[in-house]
């Protein structure tokens, strides 16, 4: 039964995917999505003043972030047998105007001979906004993610994650870093603070001009002016963390 039900739920997520976009990018996709259950085994983390995920035995090819994300990056440049792509997002004003000083920040993605994706990179200024410790505790959560089939989301299991130990950002940091929001929200026990980002991209295809933009929201606990969670969409990937699930339950226990 244990057996049966597995390859149902396997058959499941693949005609899912399948659905959602073309065939051959979401068949790599899910074959990523697979080894994030054995974290370790087919990826490795450095945090220096960045964030790099390595891909150990890499499925995904520079085309399928191209199909899936419908944005080719800023910049792509060719290395002997290797290519780089920055796509490089800068904080505009309520009119999508580009602020001076400019306050950016980057993901890059560099791909082997294959041209599959050896290397997923994160600038130090996303950091501010979803720091290493979490980061890592979010990709290492997706090895048990359930699949919404009717919004088409990924939903990461932090209870399944190993809990670490780390401290939550301070607003005044988070504030220095990324400058005054847009817009500032209320709720009973939170400070939502809305950033705005657009992404310097060219040869956008038809209909997905919006995708462009990159909406911020941060939340910050109103008593201990923490960062608690985070969410955003950045070229098409929809982002969401609630950094209280992946600390230990003392710390949890706060959580408005």
């Amino acid at each position: 039964m244990k057996k049966t039900h597995r390859c149902l739920r396997f058959l499941l997520i693949f005609s899912l995917l399948l659905s959602m976009t073309g065939c051959l990018q979401w068949l790599h996709a899910l074959q990523t999505y697979r080894q994030m259950s054995e974290f370790d085994k087919y990826f490795s983390v450095t945090a220096n003043q960045d964030f790099t995920v390595h891909f150990k035995q890499p499925k995904l090819y520079a085309d399928d972030f191209v199909a899936l994300a419908k944005l080719r990056p800023t910049t792509e440049t060719v290395l002997g047998e290797h290519k780089h792509w920055r796509y490089l997002f800068r904080k505009v004003d309520k009119d999508n105007n580009l602020l001076s000083p400019e306050i950016s920040f980057y993901c890059d993605l560099t791909f082997g001979k294959e041209d599959r994706v050896n290397d997923w990179t994160f600038s130090k200024m996303f950091l501010q906004i979803a720091p290493a410790e979490f980061l890592e505790a979010s990709f290492r959560s997706l090895g048990g993610a359930e699949i919404n089939e009717e919004k088409k989301q990924l939903r990461a299991k932090a209870e399944l994650a190993e809990k670490i130990a780390a401290d939550l950002p301070k607003k005044a940091t988070v504030l220095k870093h990324l400058g005054e929001p847009l817009e500032i929200t209320e709720e009973e026990k939170l400070q939502i603070y809305r950033y705005q980002f657009k992404l310097d991209a060219h040869d956008i295809e038809e209909g997905y001009e919006d995708r462009a933009m990159s909406e911020v929201r941060l939340m910050f606990d109103k008593e201990t002016s923490e960062l608690v969670k985070m969410s955003g969409r950045f070229a098409g990937l929809k982002i969401s963390i609630n950094y209280r699930d992946f600390l230990e339950d003392k710390d949890k226990e706060k959580d408005p």
